[in-house]
């Protein structure tokens, strides 16, 4: 569908898929204009829909090259074989922050495309997410040594609970991102923070 895009040279790719990250994640679906992603690209708007049809196609093109490219970024890096559970979630968490820090625009286009509650592309986003989400959980937590919860607890709930708090320390330290740019953020803390967290679950849950 997207061939013609895909025979440019890689550097010209670069150029049109960072002006739309920019100029998306920036302003969200609706207030993005392409005359913008066309200037910083340095094509012209007739090549930019010769590449694609529509803004929504090139807008659901760059949400599924990003998550493609995060979602790589992160099974490249987790350790799967770990079986402690504990140990492979923070494991998650230390990538995403690695991400964060390598893909800011990324993770910004992907926190703003998320955020904008558009009908549009609403039903196309749900989708890919779904995917994505069951996909990633499924491989983060399957294998893992259920013998090493204390006897008698109830692993699916306490697993959902373990899940809860990792979520939500998450959102809580990437919503610090709409207020401060990556370089602001100091890692050593979050981790040291993210480490207490994980040592009281640890404590509730482990032998």
């Amino acid at each position: 569908m997207f061939s013609k895009f895909q025979s440019l040279k890689p550097e010209k790719q670069q150029r049109i898929l960072n002006a739309a990250l920019r100029e998306f994640g920036e302003k969200g679906y609706k207030k993005a204009a392409t005359d913008n992603i066309v200037r910083e690209a340095e094509i012209s708007k007739g090549a930019l829909f010769h590449y694609f049809n529509s803004k929504k196609d090139l807008f659901l093109f760059l949400y599924d090259y990003t998550l493609e490219t995060v979602m790589k970024g992160f099974f490249d890096k987790i350790d799967l074989e770990e079986t402690d559970l504990l140990k492979r979630l923070r494991q998650v968490l230390l990538i995403e922050f690695m991400l964060i820090e390598k893909h800011p625009d990324m993770l910004h286009f992907i926190q703003t495309a998320n955020a904008e509650n558009c009908d549009e592309i609403k039903h196309d986003l749900e989708s890919r997410n779904a995917d994505y989400i069951t996909d990633g959980y499924r491989k983060v937590l399957s294998g893992f040594d259920i013998t090493q919860f204390k006897e008698g607890t109830d692993i699916e709930r306490a697993v959902n609970i373990i899940i809860w708090s990792m979520e939500g320390f998450a959102a809580k330290e990437q919503a610090k991102l709409k207020a401060h740019s990556v370089t602001e953020l100091h890692f050593n803390e979050i981790l040291s923070e993210m480490d207490l967290y994980f040592e009281l679950l640890r404590t509730c849950f482990y032998r």
